[in-house]
């Protein structure tokens, strides 16, 4: 169910709020005080009054919210995708001439449509005047002029309207950013506090993996050797390289390597047939460590089975400043990614992805037919 927070509350009162106030102010400025004369068979007659065109405030109102939630929600979120600053300030000029130009024709018209009527009669104290057309004519002409003089304070109003919506987008904007910013450097502590505890030291701990690979390779086992070496690279990634903001992309990629060879040593080659297609050239490339490991290990923990032919197809892509990521497997286990307890899961991939690469990414995972298919694009401009 949808709720609303107090400050959300807060900020809909203060809109209406604004709004209300406008509205009031639209009608106080649309009434224009005038002097009508007419001559009517040479003698000239006048009279004071006032036109009064308040009856239509309602509708520059609804023009005004168009322009003002049109840019916060649509314009000013198109334009910023837009890599041309010209294109965007052009994108903005246009919906303001667009939603100016719609009130002034359509109130326009509306108030030449409704005329005011004609001097009455005890006025003039002359019949005939309250139907004669040419009193008709002058009384429409007025109320045009009223409606053409009107438009540099409507003009002042829109251009207020204008500034108040680029001020209050990037001040959300600032806001949303802020708070992103937070949160991102609160899971980045939380994971490094969690990791300190569990971590051994990380000299004991490679100078063992140095010992077993001297070991190793003294008994003549070079598989073993090569797995440990493997090991200890992933490892060192892990704990001295993985904490940076971004690495190379050459980087993690021998990193995955290294993760695959690992996980085949489970298996038999016929067991876990493993394709793995990247890019030859990645040099100047650099995105957020540890994205990828997840769908790979997802993969081998429920996409092989021991006595089964089972084959993992990953790939990485790189084109036009995108990053293509996809790995496909068989599905041997009904546990699902999400509900692993123990390891990151898919939902912490997910929040980690909109972390670092709010509005940047496309994850796409799909079940059908036994498979398992991970499709996850990336941004990097």
């Amino acid at each position: 169910m949808l709720t609303i927070k107090k400050k959300d509350w807060i900020e809909i009162a203060v809109h209406l709020a604004f709004w209300t106030v406008l509205f009031y102010t639209l009608s106080s400025l649309t009434g224009s005080f005038f002097k009508l004369q007419v001559n009517h068979n040479g003698k000239v007659m006048a009279m004071d009054g006032k036109q009064n065109i308040a009856p239509y405030s309602y509708l520059t109102l609804i023009f005004l919210m168009m322009l003002f939630y049109g840019n916060i929600f649509w314009v000013f979120k198109k334009a910023l995708q837009n890599k041309k600053i010209i294109s965007r300030f052009a994108a903005g000029i246009a919906w303001f001439a667009c939603v100016f130009a719609a009130n002034y024709f359509i109130v326009g018209s509306l108030l030449k449509l409704k005329n005011p009527p004609a001097p009455p009669l005890p006025y003039f104290d002359q019949g005939p005047i309250a139907h004669d057309p040419l009193t008709q004519v002058k009384v429409e002409l007025l109320v045009s002029n009223s409606w053409l003089r009107m438009q540099l304070t409507m003009l002042l109003i829109f251009l207020s309207v204008l500034g108040l919506s680029v001020a209050y987008f990037f001040l959300k904007e600032w806001a949303r950013n802020e708070l992103v910013r937070n949160q991102l450097e609160a899971n980045q502590y939380s994971t490094e506090i969690k990791f300190l505890k569990s971590q051994i030291n990380p000299h004991f701990f490679f100078n063992a993996l140095n010992n077993l690979f001297s070991m190793a390779q003294k008994k003549g086992n070079d598989e073993l050797a090569d797995g440990i070496s493997k090991l200890s690279g992933m490892m060192r990634y892990m704990i001295y390289e993985s904490n940076e903001e971004t690495v190379s992309l050459k980087k993690e990629i021998e990193y995955l390597e290294n993760c695959i060879q690992l996980n085949k040593l489970r298996f038999a080659d016929e067991e876990a047939k493993v394709i793995f297609n990247y890019p030859d050239e990645s040099e100047g490339i650099f995105i957020a460590p540890m994205l990828f490991i997840p769908f790979v290990e997802n993969a081998f923990k429920h996409g092989v089975m021991i006595g089964q032919s089972s084959e993992i197809d990953i790939s990485l892509l790189s084109s036009n400043k995108q990053l293509s990521f996809s790995c496909q497997n068989t599905i041997y286990h009904i546990r699902k990614m999400e509900e692993e307890k123990s390891g990151i899961g898919l939902e912490n991939v997910r929040r980690r992805l909109e972390l670092v690469y709010p509005g940047k990414h496309e994850l796409t995972i799909k079940d059908h037919d036994a498979k398992y298919n991970v499709e996850l694009k990336i941004r990097l401009a």
